[in-house]
């Protein structure tokens, strides 16, 4: 199959996929939004060809939508590229300069740990009250200008390392990190994230959010196509390579799906910038706010990206939506 870094190949879905379960789901996805939410754009790609593409009316395939926190598992690929290169140390610390006081226990935070979603830093991630919300104040209060520098004044809450605890505020930092092993803000970084990560895989539509520090926003903003979101997904469903070349390290796309920490209010599981889902088949995903998802099942070769607006009360909806494709392709295995 040939890799789609210009154009989607496109194949018939095989024989043994559940075809009416798939297409009543995507059907239901696009003509009840009472129950899901708004759903804006569904790919399937399966054994790296796109099987079933639909949008809702007056959308396309050149459409761009924003990731929210699906840019997260992005800036781990950034952070993996500069550790292929050696220009960042996963285990070393994260050196802020908030952090650089003598006897500032927040010193001892490291890359590794905010990749987890470990650095014991007090942070809120609600996404409704914003008289309790760092994250809302963080992009569009007090710290709009300056989000990696928000987030990095806050107190530690707890020993770094020791709680798992889900923080936009922690990708922000890291997006400072790579800033600083880069030398470069603004124009500078956007040029690195397009040419050693979205152009190789032919993702033209990409489009980072920098505040006026001149970091990407990397908690929230990346805006795209749902087919440039799944070329995204295939990297990781193919370890890391594109058309023949690595683009992240060995053992980069294993250490992003290692669970690391649960979410307590879900029950789902967490690596390092990437969500994971129990069961058997090894689920890892990108996910962001309203139901943003690009889905990755290894052993069906299958990547899932849905788009739209689902607030939280449709979650579990969405949750179906999601468990009723993969279904669709579970006979693969059944009769393999």
């Amino acid at each position: 199959m040939p890799w789609p870094t210009e154009v989607w190949p496109r194949a018939e879905l095989d024989g043994r996929v559940d075809r009416d379960l798939l297409d009543r789901t995507l059907d239901h996805a696009f003509t009840q939004p009472e129950s899901l939410g708004t759903t804006n754009a569904v790919v399937v790609v399966h054994r790296g060809a796109i099987v079933r593409e639909r949008y809702a009316d007056g959308l396309d395939a050149a459409t761009t939508h924003v990731s929210w926190s699906m840019a997260k598992s992005m800036l781990h690929a950034i952070i993996g590229i500069l550790a292929r290169d050696g220009r960042i140390d996963v285990a070393a610390v994260a050196d802020d300069p908030a952090w650089r006081a003598a006897g500032d226990p927040r010193g001892s935070i490291t890359i590794d740990q905010l990749l987890k979603m470990r650095s014991g830093l007090l942070f809120h991630e609600d996404y409704v009250d914003e008289h309790d919300s760092h994250v809302i104040e963080m992009l569009f209060g007090a710290g709009r200008p300056d989000a990696a520098a928000y987030a990095a004044a806050l107190p530690l809450e707890h020993e770094p390392g020791s709680v798992f605890y889900y923080s936009s505020g922690t990708s922000n930092i890291l997006s400072a990190v790579v800033a600083r092993a880069l030398g470069a803000r603004g124009d500078a970084y956007r040029e690195f994230l397009h040419r050693e990560l979205w152009d190789p895989l032919g993702m033209k539509s990409a489009e980072p959010r920098f505040d006026e520090a001149g970091h990407w926003i990397a908690s929230s903003f990346v805006f795209a196509t749902a087919q440039d979101f799944a070329r995204f997904g295939l990297l990781y469903l193919r370890d890391g390579v594109w058309a023949g070349r690595r683009i992240l390290p060995e053992g980069w796309v294993d250490y992003a799906r290692t669970h690391t920490g649960t979410d307590e209010e879900t029950g789902r599981g967490y690596g390092a910038h990437w969500w994971l889902i129990p069961g058997s088949l090894g689920i890892f995903r990108c996910s962001g706010y309203n139901g943003q998802r690009i889905i990755v099942v290894p052993p069906l070769d299958l990547v899932v990206v849905r788009l739209g607006v689902s607030p939280v009360e449709l979650e579990p909806e969405l949750e179906r939506f999601n468990k009723q494709v993969i279904d669709a392709f579970r006979p693969l295995l059944e009769q393999s």
